[in-house]
């Protein structure tokens, strides 16, 4: 069965920086469509970044110029570089594997981790 399991949210002042990893296992990274979705309370899910399998990078808007996703398929790793935190990025962060880097749908993921909380504050 496919896992994917998060880590390194946690708290932070706006202005800070965070790393997300995600740990995939029984699934090649390198064949795979993988990213990052966030969810608030109350909120739907909603994309955040997508890496294609030939390392095609497509973020949502206000993400841009402020998160880096990227991959290691030795280590079968995703990553989620997030500089420059805002309080509205506070959410849970989910990493997810599916084929959703063309639609772009939460409808399109298959597998999701169990999400890592990012809380931006002052």
């Amino acid at each position: 069965q496919v896992q994917l399991v998060e880590s390194g949210g946690g708290s932070v002042q706006p202005g800070a920086s965070l790393r997300l990893s995600c740990a995939a296992s029984r699934i090649t990274t390198r064949n795979s469509c993988m990213g990052w979705f966030l969810q608030s309370p109350g909120q739907e899910r909603e994309l955040v970044a997508t890496l294609s399998s030939d390392f095609r990078p497509r973020y949502a808007d206000s993400v841009k110029d402020r998160f880096t996703i990227s991959r290691d398929d030795d280590k079968s790793l995703l990553y989620l570089q997030m500089n420059s935190l805002k309080p509205e990025d506070t959410a849970m962060y989910y990493c997810a594997a599916g084929w959703f880097c063309g639609s772009m749908l939460v409808t399109d993921v298959r597998y999701w981790g169990q999400g890592t909380q990012v809380t931006v504050s002052s």
